[in-house]
């Protein structure tokens, strides 16, 4: 064999170990059920006492939403925040198992009692982690005295630092300080933030970090376009390129926690196009994890499609009234069972669990598509949809009797079941937060209230016979979007609008008054479309493709789906009852609403985005596909924690000549394991690598340069739990 035949092969090593170490390296090969989430804000805190029916991990996941609640809501910060958390009651718990495999901690320990141990361990380093992460948070000062309280009322004493780990305090504070250092060297600027254009001190996760000059000098980075008003002024509509994001200025701005904040938008999530993930790999660092594809953009071969996806929102809109009277039933028994990215299914001859027919659930539709709309929003006293996710995957949990992880193997406790419940649920939502957030990043999708209102202003696309014709304008839709003229105005149906604009049959922004007064919908000029939403909140503060809720939804998802061993809410039927609206008053009438499955539940959080005016149907189905990927990658990897079988991983190698006298192998690896590329000259071995330690693998591909001197080489890899 010559030199640039370099074959790269993969056999068994036969049980080295590394010096100074005993870690033998291995062979990689529901009947209605409430979900108790406040829609009240501005009242007196009324902090969580810990449940004794609870379990530990239970209790600490309870203080975590709390947290979330308080908090001024980001979502990718938050699902980082519940994956750094699940991680650190996993690898507790996994440190009193002989089988489970700890994803960043790795200690084996005894105790005459197990469960208290376990108990006693996943506090302490829930206790230090979330002492860590709310310095952080809006409202520090508060969550600084209610840490110590918490842990006090959970039985421990919050002063003891031991890190014997001869102790579960130890243990639960060595834990802590391996998942602390873990995260904070993941991209996500926790600590060495300088939010834009400076901030003293520093701030956490900023809208536009400082630092490397290549890493963040990504084009957008930095907004393109002109600060567009939440509220339509009557001002032209500036705009240099409406296919990109618009940030807006909003006055007197409150976030969905009821917190001012700058009338001027920064840009949530900045950074999380760099964030680590948990089971997601790429080879390009400036491309997204999971590539959908860009959305469509007006004046290019996808204009129809942009358009129409325009269309799609004004219609949802003019859905949000119920002057029309129209009634719908919003039963599984007609709704639900869609084909992954459409809203194709008709529902569900029969309940699948029950074998009994759903009960009808008609409503008007205006009160269903505001409800629907205000509940998944997450606001106000929002979890964002990671911490909705987690608090669903509570509720699932108290409502199924038999807890095998799966849906097969033997029964488990219920601490057991917490603990590997929010590990399996969290890394996939942390994924779906860097999916998501990275294809947000790279192709800086618009959003509807900018795009209507620069096409609404543009004139309208379908006539060049009829007044006001642009090539960008909006397609004339009876009913729907109209030219203005004279004859329009004083015939009373465009009363009041001005001839030859664009109007729009639609809901026409929060009434004075919202707690007694209903907007309704009706004909507005286009430019001055509005969201439904709070004037004081518009739309977040991030570009709009893909759609975060449908990416988070449909992974988590997946995740319960997996873990739970069934795609059926308990019974067969998950719900909950809307009673009060915090947009505009209303609903007319209670509603209900209800899924079969929680994939039936995720997709009508990206529909619910619909009708709020925040995304239009190609953010939604976009982000349902990716979230999809995302939960079953996940899972894939979760569960090789839970019975150790991680370390078995497959492994693949490739290898290419780099230069006369080095060759790259290069392999698929699991972050958070140690691995030594090994060579030897004759494929039986023995094998080396000169006796180093093994690398940790940050990232889901590792590569190696190796000296290429000699007539042949063989390459094998190997991986250990530690260095």
């Amino acid at each position: 064999m010559t030199l640039n035949e370099t074959k790269v092969i993969y056999t068994p090593p036969r049980n080295p170990t590394l010096p100074g170490s005993n870690a033998p390296w291995k062979k990689l090969s529901i009947a209605l059920f409430a979900f108790l989430i406040s829609f009240h804000c501005g009242a007196a805190i009324n902090w969580y006492a810990p449940n004794p029916n609870y379990s530990t991990a239970r209790n600490w996941s309870e203080r975590a939403l709390e947290s979330i609640r308080m908090d001024t809501p980001h979502p990718p910060a938050q699902a980082r925040n519940l994956f750094t958390y699940s991680v650190c009651m996993y690898d507790a718990w996994a440190a009193y198992d002989t089988n489970a495999t700890g994803f960043i901690y790795r200690g084996k320990h005894a105790a005459a009692d197990i469960t208290g141990a376990r108990q006693e361990a996943i506090s302490y380093a829930m206790y230090r982690m979330m002492v860590e992460r709310l310095a952080y948070s809006r409202t520090a000062t508060n969550q600084a005295q209610r840490n110590p309280d918490f842990m006090a009322a959970m039985g421990y004493d919050p002063n003891n630092t031991s890190r014997d780990t001869s102790t579960p305090a130890g243990v639960g504070n060595s834990v802590y300080e391996a998942v602390s250092a873990w995260f904070l060297g993941d991209g996500s600027l926790q600590t060495n933030g300088v939010a834009y254009p400076n901030a003293n001190p520093p701030v956490a996760y900023p809208d536009y970090p400082a630092g490397n000059a290549r890493r963040y000098s990504f084009p957008n980075l930095y907004p393109l376009n002109p600060f567009l008003p939440g509220i339509s002024d009557g001002s032209n509509h500036t705009v240099i390129d409406i296919n990109q994001w618009q940030r807006l200025v909003v006055a007197n701005a409150i976030d969905q926690n009821g917190f001012p904040v700058n009338p001027l938008q920064g840009y949530a999530g900045a950074p999380w196009l760099w964030v680590r993930t948990f089971a997601l790999s790429r080879t390009d660092s400036q491309k997204p994890w999971i590539d959908p594809g860009p959305p469509p953009f007006v004046g290019t071969a996808t204009d129809a499609e942009f358009k129409s996806n325009l269309v799609a929102v004004i219609r949802s809109s003019s859905q949000l009234g119920t002057a029309d009277g129209v009634t719908i039933d919003i039963s599984p028994g007609t709704i639900g069972d869609n084909t992954l990215g459409a809203n194709d299914g008709h529902g569900y001859t029969t309940n699948p669990v029950t074998g009994q027919a759903y009960a009808p659930n008609p409503v008007l539709r205006g009160d269903f598509t505001r409800a629907l709309t205000e509940f998944w929003a997450d606001g106000p006293s929002s979890e964002t949809p990671p911490g909705h996710w987690n608090a669903i995957a509570n509720h699932v949990s108290d409502d199924t009797a038999v807890r095998r992880i799966g849906g097969t193997g033997p029964e488990v406790d219920r601490l057991e079941w917490d603990v590997k419940f929010y590990f399996a649920i969290n890394t996939a939502l942390h994924d779906a937060a860097c999916a998501a957030w990275a294809v947000k990043r790279v192709y800086n999708g618009w959003r509807p209230i900018g795009a209507i209102r620069y096409c609404g202003s543009a004139g309208q696309s379908s006539d060049p016979n009829l007044p006001s014709y642009h090539t960008n304008g909006l397609p004339l839709v009876p009913d729907l979007i109209e030219l203005v003229t004279d004859a329009t105005v004083a015939s009373g149906r465009h009363a009041g609008l001005t001839p030859g604009k664009i109007a729009v049959f639609c809901w026409p922004g929060q009434p004075q008054f919202p707690d007694t007064d209903t907007s309704g919908v009706h004909w507005i000029h286009a430019e001055d479309f509005m969201p439904y939403q709070k004037k004081t909140f518009v739309t977040p503060a991030f570009p709009g493709y893909i759609s975060g809720h449908s990416t988070f939804s449909r992974a988590a998802a997946e995740a319960v789906t997996a873990f739970t061993g069934s795609k059926w809410f308990p019974n067969g039927l998950g719900s909950y009852t809307i009673t009060k609206l915090i947009n505009e008053f209303g609903p007319t009438q209670p509603v209900t609403l209800q899924w079969a499955s929680y994939y039936d539940a995720a997709d009508q959080v990206g529909l619910s985005r619909i009708w709020g005016g925040i995304h239009p149907p190609v953010d939604d189905f976009a982000g349902r596909r990716v979230g999809a990927q995302v939960g079953k990658t996940a899972w894939e990897l979760t569960r090789k924690f839970f019975d150790g079988s991680v370390i078995n991983s497959e492994v693949k190698l490739t290898n290419r000549q780099v230069d006369a006298n080095g060759v790259e192998v290069r392999f698929n690896a699991v972050r958070g394991l140690y691995y030594r590329v090994e060579s030897s000259t004759n494929v039986e071995g023995p094998y080396t690598n000169g006796g180093g330690a093994g690398e940790v693998a940050l990232e889901a591909s590792m590569a190696s340069t190796n000296s290429s001197a000699g007539p042949q080489k063989f390459f094998r890899v190997s991986a250990s739990l530690t260095p």
